[in-house]
């Protein structure tokens, strides 16, 4: 279950970068937006379909379901929002100027946007990656230490770039 979880975990984070690079393009012209990380994930989208996923195996009914699509999403956006404020002294993203909007972190908007997808992910997508997933098991589970080195390395190596950034503006 570990196994398959982290599987969930990487697949969903990768799909998040590419999800935001591509709303990028669109908006802004550019794939590459700087996020967080410096390799291509988004550890947010990887979080709040793992916790969807969770509830959906407690057996929960699915309007239940449909409800914390809405609710996980947006709590993962604005935890992830404020520990980066707080650890960093910077805001990756800011839907300070919408309307329905909390510090910044989240919006209404944004949040029907999260609600839709993660209804999708969790209904159409995941049963396609857990189809996929059953049919690599054999060859993720001796890949996943390296992945999980690769990943963790990408994290202590980001939040050792962003920790020093903040000591040379006097900030950390």
């Amino acid at each position: 279950m570990a196994g398959s979880y982290a599987f969930y975990f990487v697949i969903y984070s990768f799909l998040g970068w590419v999800l935001e690079g591509s709303y990028n393009l669109y908006s802004a012209g550019t794939f590459r937006k700087e996020g967080f990380m410096k390799g291509p994930f988004k550890p947010m989208y990887g979080c709040a379909p793992l916790l969807l996923l969770a509830a959906r195996e407690l057996g929960l009914p699915v309007p239940v379901l449909l409800v914390l699509a809405l609710v996980i999403p947006s709590a993962v956006e604005y935890i992830s929002g404020w520990l980066l404020l707080t650890l960093f002294h910077r805001q990756w993203w800011d839907y300070s100027g919408m309307p329905y909007q909390l510090q910044g972190h989240i919006c209404l908007k944004f949040s029907l946007y999260w609600w839709g997808l993660a209804a999708a992910c969790i209904f159409l997508l995941h049963p396609a990656i857990q189809w996929f997933y059953l049919r690599i098991e054999k060859l993720w589970l001796p890949v996943l230490p390296l992945v999980v080195l690769l990943f963790l390395s990408d994290l202590l190596w980001t939040f050792r770039v962003r920790r020093r950034a903040l000591k040379r503006l006097g900030l950390g």
